[in-house]
């Protein structure tokens, strides 16, 4: 007998064949996503940053169609045929996850058991509590740049519904935006595409939080769709690359924006809303609100805070040339501002954070921090706290010692309060999300 004579057999052999390469390949990569996991939890980087993922096992049915959807490396992983969510803090609320799974198993939810996370309520269509005032973009928890954009879209076309089935009123504007970054931009083209009387209120420039990225930052990781531009090819790309497309943007399309206009109280109305800032009063039938959940910057609280030299926000690494700069925070603009510092010529870099870890940042930026920690390019102080600022010098306490510093400069990025005075002084609902949808 041979196998020519009896091919099933050899047929059989080859399915066997791969059968038992799958069955090892399976087994390797499970205890390799096993092994990221366990690195995970030993260094404390546990609890996600953002939007996140929620996998239900009693769903899951272990296909893996979640783990190439994500755009990021190793984020989730199959250990005992179910999919996990191996590196939380990876995570930076793509999404793509969520729509790839065939049983939808998975769920985009805010915070966790351990950090909650303030989220204003917004129905499906974008609409908070208060009719007629909608929310977009990071404020609602979409701090990426592509789901910002596409939500300002998406909110403009809720909006123009909304207002099909109203009767106009005279004098009146259809919608005021308030933030032109990347959810109020997009919206804004969006009201321009639709021909929507609109006013766009900027209390900065055009961009936004992104006009004010430490130069050089990389930015956008997915391309994107902008209302009269269609589809956008950015992948990666640097934050001068994209403001000048968005200027270039603006200019070619004739989108109106009212830059270095705060506004400082909406009020809603029986027949319209009145938005008021402090160059004008304007009357519409829609708000929407496209501003940062930054608000105001988080500050330290400690004697010495209120010099000149305290900064909150990174523009230009090269105004710092030759100076001894603290960076104080541990999330992803702490992390970008020292190494974009640290780049800068005769700079000398201090980076304090209070936490052992930081689990807040994205993985490419916390190993490029370790990898200039250990080439001695920057001195990084964790479990540390500020205690005073002097004219020029810091004292950072670390485990019950103090440590005094040459400093120049303070630059302290620990993010912003919710701006929830302002959105509680609207009506609108603030909710404190445990890991819920």
């Amino acid at each position: 007998m041979s196998l020519v004579e009896f091919p099933y057999l050899f047929y059989g052999l080859i399915i066997g064949v791969i059968f038992l390469v799958y069955i090892f390949s399976g087994r390797r990569t499970e205890a390799v996503n096993r092994a990221i996991k366990m690195e995970q939890i030993d260094a404390g980087l546990t609890e996600p940053a953002s939007l996140h993922p929620a996998i239900d096992p009693g769903l899951c049915m272990g296909c893996a169609a979640c783990v190439p959807a994500c755009p990021e490396k190793n984020v989730i992983g199959i250990i005992d045929k179910k999919a996990e969510l191996i590196t939380p803090t990876n995570c930076i609320g793509h999404g793509a996850c969520a729509a790839a799974c065939p049983v939808d198993a998975i769920t985009l939810v805010f915070g966790t058991e351990k950090r909650g996370v303030d989220i204003p309520h917004v129905t499906p269509n974008f609409e908070t509590n208060i009719a007629g005032v909608y929310i977009a973009g990071e404020l609602g928890g979409m701090g990426l740049i592509r789901n910002a954009i596409e939500q300002g879209r998406q909110a403009m076309d809720a909006i123009a519904d909304r207002l099909g089935d109203l009767p106009a009123v005279d004098d009146v504007l259809d919608v005021v935006i308030i933030g032109a970054g990347p959810a109020g931009f997009s919206a804004s083209l969006g009201a321009l595409e639709k021909g929507l009387q609109y006013a766009t209120l900027e209390q900065d420039s055009l961009g936004g939080t992104v006009s004010h990225y430490p130069r050089g930052k990389i930015v956008m990781t997915q391309p994107a769709m902008l209302p009269i531009v269609g589809k956008t090819q950015f992948r990666e790309t640097t934050k001068e690359k994209l403001m000048e497309f968005w200027t270039d943007t603006a200019a070619t399309t004739g989108v109106q924006i009212n830059t270095h206009e705060r506004v400082s109280q909406v009020e809603a109305g029986d027949t319209y809303i009145e938005t008021v800032s402090d160059k004008g009063r304007y009357r519409s039938r829609a708000v929407l609100l496209a501003i940062g959940r930054r608000g105001t910057p988080r500050k330290l609280d400690v004697p010495g805070e209120d010099q000149p030299k305290v900064v909150y926000k990174l523009v230009d690494p090269a105004q710092y040339a030759g100076q001894h700069v603290l960076v104080v925070g541990g999330g992803d603009s702490a992390l970008e501002a020292a190494l974009a510092l640290a780049d800068t010529p005769r700079t000398t870099v201090t980076l304090s954070y209070r936490s052992e870890a930081f689990s807040r940042a994205k993985k490419k930026n916390r190993d490029q921090i370790d990898e200039y920690a250990a080439a001695k390019r920057m001195r990084v102080l964790m479990k540390t706290n500020v205690r005073e600022i002097g004219s020029d010098h810091v004292i950072i306490e670390r485990e019950g010692e103090d440590l005094k510093i040459s400093n120049n400069t303070v630059i302290v990025c620990a993010g912003g309060i919710l701006p929830t005075g302002f959105l509680k002084e609207i009506g609108i609902e603030v909710h404190t999300k445990y890991g819920t949808a």
